[in-house]
């Protein structure tokens, strides 16, 4: 693995695509609290890359116009594209402002037996997102123990 990482950069980030990005962009700060970061626009005013930040996550929004290969869940009736994970700090709390911006929660706040505390929630055009807490970091080794791959030396 390089460990030339560009500044400012994680290691993975994801780019998740809308039919309006710019819609997108306003609807994840104010559900989600993400911060614009970056924001490349046509003169008159396409976007045709943006870049929001969560912590040291980096979420790249573009946009499906002119792309044959890029979907939004909305265009596929409802269809899973893709799943993103984050960690917040405070679970219940950012679950509510989510709900709060209209946000479909489809998984409510609960403890997972494998230590987790999470929920899940579709946003503005149908992308699933779910985000964590670890509550137990033992019931997450033990749980996950038997299905650890050993690593090649």
């Amino acid at each position: 693995m390089p460990s030339n990482l560009p500044d400012g950069w994680p290691r993975l980030s994801v780019a998740v695509y809308y039919d309006d990005p710019r819609a997108a962009l306003d609807w994840l700060a104010k559900a989600f609290g993400f911060e614009t970061r970056v924001c490349v626009t046509r003169p008159e005013g396409e976007i045709l890359h943006s870049e929001m930040e969560v912590g040291e996550t980096v979420v790249m929004v573009g946009g499906t116009a002119g792309h044959a290969d890029r979907k939004s869940p909305r265009s596929l009736g409802g269809a899973s594209t893709q799943g993103v994970q984050i960690f917040v700090d405070d679970v219940d709390a950012h679950c509510a402002r989510a709900r709060a911006a209209g946000a479909v929660i489809t998984l409510e706040p609960e403890n997972q037996d494998y230590g987790d505390r999470g929920y899940g929630a579709l946003d503005c055009e149908g992308h699933l997102w779910c985000f964590s807490k670890r509550i137990d970091e033992g019931a997450w080794q033990s749980s996950t123990a038997p299905y650890r791959v050993a690593k090649a030396t």
